[in-house]
């Protein structure tokens, strides 16, 4: 692309359920519908929220991609999915979290095209699209679950206590089908994964919609047919990175994609890259291959899982690199015993028709999963990285392996294909977009537009193969100065790997009683939190103080929402996890800076390939983590603009490093200070203005 004027994107890829082509939407039309639905809605039309909408708007219409910081009460679900109504061609949105898909299925969108939706120029046609394993089958249901030996087993008979609910499951998918229902995991009757697995199948696992006799009722199937006549899919980060990256058709053709929560993207598409293995898998697999192989290849395969149970128990934890000699031999083993295996496999008949064989299908499934990691991980390839977990008592050793980079990948299959639009409210790490921008196979170098470096907005000195790319800031509607304090605590000693110190202990007992509870604490490990609330609860046992684990997450934010006397401590669940606007919650306590531990196999990886590379690694990996999950975490304090509290990091090196500029700057703009007095006095006065 050789020039910034709009451009008039490629024709559509010929399918029978394309949507019909629109006039692309203008800045003017964008903004009159924003503010229709705005009214419509009830809500207050926001600068930021306006600058969104034009922008998504203008880079679907040139094709160029758009990174936009969206703080938190900017109103960005309708900033971009206002300008994707109105465009051409059909868009995508994924979500990291179910919570946000669900917000955008149930409450977002059927809103929004109550209040719009028959305007003239408006397709207001959307579908929710998951994994397969999301949605009950029909034919589990029906047929029965195969056992390890591949055996159909039926729940009543062979699943004991779990029987009476896979029935209730059983039960709730008929009714479901009945009545046209959705089939989806969200819907379903309380259950664990165990009592989910017995009525759904994975997509290796699945028949087929030309080999399943249950195909038309397939509520799989349907939700594929029905995204296929939509303009909006509403999917996930893993379903788009399978599509887009690794190939697989899972979403009808598209045009652009929203990403919304873009910064989990990359750890989400490296989630959805990360195989596992361990041996009894492969035993399982072998199992279930005997009865259908007539040869001695399923017992190869039972042989070769003893050998790769003895090599994982031999070899170290953590990160191999290179691989072990022993283990290698023993993937390698695996490898071809599963390879055998597959081919001794029973062939369909060219033209045999008949149900496909069900336990066969799901025999095969694992034997191709098994098989595929194995290979994977015996090429041992310079693009992964393989370690082995330390295991448990519940858990045997097992082998991981993942992609040590995934920005070439999605440059690659995503970016070059796809208009794409990546929103959040913390892109902005260090105070610029890089840091991400890189992540997701984004050259800061190609950055175009206000804010680009030594570049105007032209794209005439770009190469041919660049993708450019615009990054926007529509700030915040919260005064983050006069709503928030950062209390970064100096004086206190750096953290130690014993966890919390005395000092800490005694600088989170004195702000806790100034804020007579409302606080919530992250902590950088289960060990540290629940030594803090130990502590607290002995210091200040007037309060209620809650501690992650006590109970489920909804029941501990319940409580902590209900009685302001509380406190509530834990991790990385209420890192990012906690939404408690309001009186509820006017501390924030960080226990330390929320590096990666410096024995984890991927981070360590990434960062010693940066350092390889020329660049700085700890900076570029380890702080970008710990800049992003700061920005999180300090992020639960202001929700709304009434809201006023202290975020307090009990970590002098925000203050005293080197690197603690480039943290501070990846923070909401609150005032600083390092004198405890003035935060406690602060959280006095608030805490008995809220009384």
């Amino acid at each position: 692309m050789t020039t910034a004027e709009p451009v008039e994107s490629p024709p559509e890829k010929t399918t029978a359920s394309a949507p019909a082509r629109r006039p692309k939407a203008d800045a003017a039309a964008v903004k009159k519908l924003l503010a229709q639905a705005v009214t419509a809605l009830g809500g207050q039309q926001r600068d930021g929220q306006v600058a969104m909408a034009e922008a998504v708007a203008d880079a679907f219409g040139r094709r160029r991609h758009l990174l936009v910081q969206a703080g938190t009460g900017t109103g960005k679900s309708l900033g971009y999915l206002v300008p994707a109504l109105l465009h051409d061609r059909r868009v995508v949105i994924a979500t990291a979290t179910l919570a946000l898909q669900h917000q955008l299925v149930e409450r977002d969108l059927p809103r929004l095209v109550d209040a719009v939706g028959t305007t003239p120029g408006v397709d207001a046609k959307f579908a929710v699209l998951k994994g397969r394993s999301n949605y009950a089958c029909l034919h589990r249901v029906r047929e029965g679950a195969p056992d390890d030996q591949g055996e159909l087993i039926q729940a009543e008979e062979a699943l004991g206590a779990l029987g009476r609910k896979v029935l209730e499951l059983r039960e709730w998918a008929e009714r479901s089908s009945a009545d046209k229902g959705t089939g989806e995991r969200d819907d379903a009757p309380r259950h664990t994964e165990r009592e989910w697995r017995q009525v759904s199948v994975s997509a290796r696992e699945c028949l087929g919609a030309t080999r399943c006799q249950f195909a038309e009722e397939c509520f799989a199937e349907r939700a594929k047919e029905k995204a296929a006549k939509s303009h909006l899919i509403v999917t996930n980060h893993s379903l788009l990175a399978i599509d887009a990256i690794e190939g697989i058709p899972m979403i009808p053709d598209y045009d652009a994609v929203v990403i919304d929560e873009a910064h989990e993207l990359a750890a989400r598409v490296t989630q959805a890259a990360t195989d596992e293995l361990w041996a009894a898998e492969v035993e399982r697999a072998a199992r279930r291959s005997v009865r259908h192989v007539e040869g001695s290849e399923g017992d190869d395969l039972a042989d070769a899982a003893d050998a790769l149970r003895a090599a994982v128990a031999d070899a170290p934890a953590g990160r191999f690199d290179p691989l072990p000699e022993e283990l290698a031999d023993a993937l390698a083993l695996v490898r071809d015993a599963a390879r055998a295996c597959l081919s001794a496999f029973p062939r369909a008949k060219p033209g045999e028709a008949g149900e496909a064989d069900p336990a066969l299908a799901q025999a095969k499934a694992s034997l191709q999963e098994v098989f595929t990691t194995a290979e994977r991980m015996a090429a041992a390839s310079e693009g992964d990285v393989i370690w082995r977990t330390e295991g448990s008592d519940r858990m045997p050793p097992t082998l991981c392996v993942a992609p040590l980079q995934v920005w070439g990948p999605m440059r690659d299959r995503l970016l070059a294909d796809k208009t794409v639009v990546m929103t959040s409210a913390t892109l902005m790490l260090g105070g610029d977009f890089d840091s991400v921008a890189t992540s997701v196979g984004l050259k800061p170098s190609e950055r175009v537009g206000e804010g680009a470096r030594e570049r105007s907005s032209g794209l005439g000195d770009l190469p041919d193969d660049a993708q450019p790319w615009r990054g926007l800031d529509v700030g915040s509607p919260f005064d983050y100065r006069r709503q928030g304090i950062l209390y970064l605590a100096r004086h206190l000693p750096p953290p130690g790997r014993d966890g919390l110190g005395p000092a800490q202990l005694a600088e989170i007992t004195e702000l806790v009683d100034a804020a007579d509870g409302r606080t919530l604490g992250l902590f950088s490990s289960r060990r540290a939190a629940e030594a803090a609330a130990e502590h607290v609860r002995t210091a200040l046992p007037h309060l209620t103080t809650l501690a992650q684990g006590e109970a489920q997450l909804p029941e501990l934010a319940r409580q902590f929402v209900s009685d302001p006397h509380t406190c509530l401590f834990g991790t990385l669940g209420l890192w990012q996890g906690l939404d408690v606007p309001g009186d509820t919650c006017q501390l924030v306590l960080i226990d330390r800076i929320p590096f990666p531990r410096p024995d984890d196999p991927l981070m360590s990886a990434r960062q010693k390939a940066a350092d390889q590379a020329g660049g700085n690694g700890f900076l570029q990996v380890a702080g970008t983590h710990a800049a992003l999950l700061l920005a999180q975490g300090a992020g639960r304090l202001i929700r709304t603009t009434s809201d006023r509290g202290v975020v307090a990091v009990l970590d002098p090196r925000l203050a005293t490093a080197r690197y603690g500029g480039f943290l501070r700057a990846s923070l909401p703009p609150m005032w600083p200070t390092s004198d405890p007095a003035v935060v406690r006095a602060a959280l006095t006065r608030l805490a008995a203005g809220s009384s």
